[in-house]
């Protein structure tokens, strides 16, 4: 059986290491995990910054996803951005990002939320059609970006 919830302080050793993972599959990048840590711990320490949730099963946690929030002066109200999300390998494909993914839905009906985003590599076509299959779309806007090295 799959829970969700709300992430608490016990789970950032897990979400730090599902991040260090992340980022070496998605990317072949090595981060910093005292960063990450770091990172990780300041959602916490200022809730304004985003939220964590996880998915556990038998007293495991197999995934992590955080939500940011965007003020969209159009609609006067918040957009959720999806971020983060990593599910253990060996949990994949078994429907625990749509879990995860209608848990968040719900609570941002509840909450008058204008709309759920997220971003998706390009090549990344078995998420693209995961997010898809749920409903999202990619008509409408295309990402840009510049980072700091």
């Amino acid at each position: 059986m799959i829970i969700i919830r709300k992430a608490n302080q016990s789970d950032v050793s897990s979400i730090v290491d599902f991040q260090l993972k992340m980022a070496w599959e998605t990317e072949q990048l090595t981060l910093d995990p005292e960063t990450v840590t770091k990172g990780v711990k300041a959602v916490f320490e200022i809730p304004s910054r985003g939220q964590y949730y996880v998915a556990e099963t038998t007293g495991k946690v197999v995934s992590s996803l955080l939500i940011t929030y965007e003020w969209s002066d159009w609609r006067n109200c918040n957009v959720w951005w999806f971020q983060s999300v990593y599910v253990v390998p060996e949990f994949r494909r078994q429907g625990i990002f749509r879990k995860m993914y209608m848990h968040v839905s719900e609570l941002s009906e509840e909450q008058g939320i204008a709309g759920l985003r997220l971003y998706v590599e390009t090549n990344n076509e078995r998420a693209r059609r995961t997010y898809e299959a749920l409903g999202m779309s990619s008509e409408h806007y295309s990402f840009y970006e510049w980072m700091r090295k």
